[in-house]
């Protein structure tokens, strides 16, 4: 029987690990940290990915919480299957692959999530309304962006919805790289992780 890619009980997975396409996002690890820890899942919790490009987050999630129920949501239909190689790769059996543009496809889940992720969209403002109405009590919502475009998108929404308990969190990481003979900081490209809670 040959060794899990992955055989940690904690999250972390190096980015290298992870087979990826051109031009196609990928959480850094250090930010998918923050934004799994802000997620606040429960070990049987229905998270609905919205966005999940490359397929870190759920597979992240899916070894994490092996008992919850995760939807990966994704527009096209060659990264819908960049995220079942990667699910495959680390053997996460949790994971349903949704192809298709959010918030219309959404309307095909019927498990009610109490746990939602938005990596993107083209309306955020748009998913973030259909989101709430299906959205568990109590439930959370966690949204990322690099934009403060995005972060005033979101805001707003969550100010609309009277979200409750919003939490705003500015990644700020840099890695130890090695260039030529010599090391160096490099930074990585800063994330706004916003979270809400609906809680009646």
């Amino acid at each position: 029987m040959s060794e899990p890619v992955w055989a940690y009980a904690t999250p972390g997975i190096p980015d290298r690990l992870f087979e990826r396409l051109p031009g196609i996002p990928l959480s850094k690890c250090e930010a998918r940290l923050l934004l799994i820890g802000n997620l606040r899942l429960y070990p049987q919790s229905i998270l609905w990915d919205i966005g999940a490009g490359t397929g870190t987050i759920p597979v992240e999630v899916g070894l994490l919480c092996p008992q919850s129920q995760v939807f990966a949501i994704e527009r096209d239909e060659d990264v819908a299957k960049l995220i079942e190689r990667n699910c495959q790769k680390f053997a996460v059996g949790n994971v349903e692959v949704i192809v298709g543009s959010a918030p219309e496809c959404l309307e095909q889940l019927q498990a009610t999530p109490d746990r939602i992720c938005i990596e993107g969209g083209r309306s955020l403002g748009e998913i973030l309304d259909y989101c709430w109405q299906r959205l568990a009590i109590p439930g959370r919502v966690t949204a990322t962006t690099s934009s403060l475009e995005g972060l005033y998108a979101i805001s707003e929404s969550f100010a609309k919805l009277q979200a409750r308990n919003v939490e705003v969190v500015q990644s700020a990481v840099n890695r130890l790289e090695t260039r030529g003979n010599r090391q160096s900081f490099a930074a990585i490209n800063p994330m706004f992780i916003i979270s809400g809670e609906k809680l009646g």
